[in-house]
């Protein structure tokens, strides 16, 4: 992606070890048509994602940022999120870079990162259908949790719903910076066309009892989710 002066758009993608790939494959396939991904975690080389696939790093958080700076940072989500709010060097890095760039973004749950960092404190964000609860604990009344929608702007931030939403973000993104035009024409050369075998990708959507099956099985985590969010909003706040 180039801007109006034909340069290349600088995306930066935070890597933590169990992120899921898909949730940073969407946005950085689609702008890579016409931009530059850098790739930034604690260390640089492989980082290991939660299916197992290794992606890797070409900067290290404390090298900073690339030279001429980045246009977007975004986050991905992944069974590593929860570890990720705790790394206070990631979280130290988010709240150095977030003021620097033009757009602050997320996918899944990436957005409790994020909100670890306080980066979306006053704005509407969005994140994976089963950690909405989560978000709002996080933002204690500050953060305004939009339910039901792939993708979230408000004002420069901008974040994605669950995994596959990172696609729309990506393609949302690109309308708002190059005009609707160079979206659609990102969309139709990646032929974006979903048209998923079955009506289950949604709570609102999907039989009852597939759920029910959902929740029975992520109950227990999501407890412990739960209590670890609280902790951290507590700390947070109780510094502020």
């Amino acid at each position: 992606m180039t801007d109006s002066a034909g340069k290349k758009i600088q995306l930066g993608i935070v890597l933590f070890p169990d992120n899921t790939i898909q949730d940073l494959i969407g946005p950085h396939q689609t702008f890579a048509f016409h931009g530059e991904t850098h790739l930034i975690s604690n260390v640089v080389g492989p980082v290991r994602s939660d299916s197992g696939i290794s992606l890797v790093a070409t900067r290290s958080y404390a090298q900073g940022l690339p030279e001429g700076g980045l246009d977007i940072v975004m986050v991905p989500g992944g069974q590593g999120t929860f570890a990720a709010m705790q790394d206070q060097e990631l979280i130290a890095f988010l709240r150095a870079v977030g003021p620097r760039v033009k757009y602050v973004t997320s996918v899944c749950t990436g957005s409790l990162i994020l909100a670890a960092a306080g980066l979306l404190d006053g704005y509407k964000a969005t994140t994976h259908w089963k950690y909405y609860d989560l978000l709002e604990t996080l933002g204690a009344g500050k953060i305004e949790c939009i339910r039901g929608q792939r993708v979230v702007m408000d004002r420069n931030r901008f974040s994605g719903g669950g995994v596959t939403a990172g696609i729309d973000l990506g393609l949302t993104m690109l309308a708002h910076i190059k005009g609707q035009e160079a979206a659609q024409t990102v969309q139709l050369l990646m032929e974006y066309d979903p048209k998923p075998p079955f009506d289950a990708g949604s709570p609102l959507s999907a039989p009852k009892d597939i759920v029910d099956k959902a929740e029975a099985a992520t109950k227990v985590v999501m407890e412990q989710r739960m209590h670890t969010a609280r902790d951290i909003a507590r700390r947070r706040f109780e510094k502020t």
